[in-house]
């Protein structure tokens, strides 16, 4: 019936309108009601799913993930910011999940702009899996860097070449034999000296790069202590006595063999130097 058109007798029947009224919101009701299990079977799904339970935790949880995101953005624009926080983020799951798959509590990830990020978790008893978890990251590292560089090569798309190229740089420089970083780690594995190497090349790499030299201290400052204490004697890992000669060459191939595959992940996907 047109707006325009004049209302029907009164004494036609009113029925018909009120029936269509009431299955109006009779299917409603029946609509909501679907709505409503569909809603309850995705939550059931997401108890039952828990890693996508854990993925959706971290990202709605992780404030310290959405400052670095808003910061990377306002400095180095949004593809770069997301970039940036996805290889901080997978870096740091890998350390994660290798401390849960040891059966050791984890914290969560957290992000410091402009310096990195790290997993908090339960140091385990064994200094060989310790080193393995340290290596988690950047074997995440290069597994995301191998993946984009075959996806960015196929597609020959540059954003996915970016990706691998900044996942296998970081990862790579990760890899310094000194603490604090994974490197470093590693290396008190197999065999703590070679950090006084480390802290040379870290020097050297970091100046050829043109890091600021602020950086550069915050960095060096944060492993100095514990590399000098073990150095001299004053601060003993326990755990070492227990290392093997085939335990240390176990994690001293893991970490060489880690490093060549970041290396060439980089040469797959050179955009950093571009």
């Amino acid at each position: 019936m047109s707006p325009f058109q004049s209302p029907p007798p009164q004494a036609e029947s009113q029925d018909p309108p009120k029936k269509k009224h009431r299955g109006g919101i009779g299917a409603f009701l029946a609509a909501l009601g679907a709505a409503a299990l569909k809603f309850k079977v995705f939550l059931l799904a997401l108890v039952h799913l828990p890693w996508l339970f854990g993925g959706a935790k971290i990202l709605m949880a992780s404030w310290s993930l959405i400052l670095s995101f808003v910061l990377y953005l306002a400095v180095f624009g949004w593809q770069f910011a997301i970039i940036l926080v996805l290889v901080l983020v997978l870096h740091e799951l890998g350390h994660y999940v290798a401390f849960r798959s040891y059966g050791l509590p984890a914290k969560l990830p957290i992000l410091i702009p402009f310096l990195g990020a790290f997993t908090i978790g339960q140091p385990p008893d064994d200094l060989e899996h310790d080193a393995y978890i340290a290596l988690a990251g950047p074997l995440t590292g290069l597994l995301l860097s191998l993946f984009c560089a075959w996806i960015g090569n196929e597609l020959h798309d540059p954003f996915w070449l970016a990706i691998a190229s900044v996942s296998a740089f970081l990862n790579i420089f990760n890899m310094m034999p000194m603490l604090p970083f994974d490197g470093g780690r590693i290396i008190a594995a197999i065999w703590p000296p070679l950090w006084i190497g480390g802290m040379v090349v870290y020097i050297g790499v970091a100046i050829a790069l043109h890091i600021p030299l602020l950086f550069i201290l915050i960095i060096g400052l944060l492993g100095l202590p514990t590399m000098i204490g073990m150095l001299r004697g004053t601060h003993i890992d326990e755990r070492a006595a227990a290392m093997t000669f085939l335990a240390r060459v176990r994690v001293g191939a893991w970490y060489l063999l880690t490093l060549a595959g970041l290396g060439y992940s980089l040469s797959l996907a050179p955009v950093v130097h571009r």
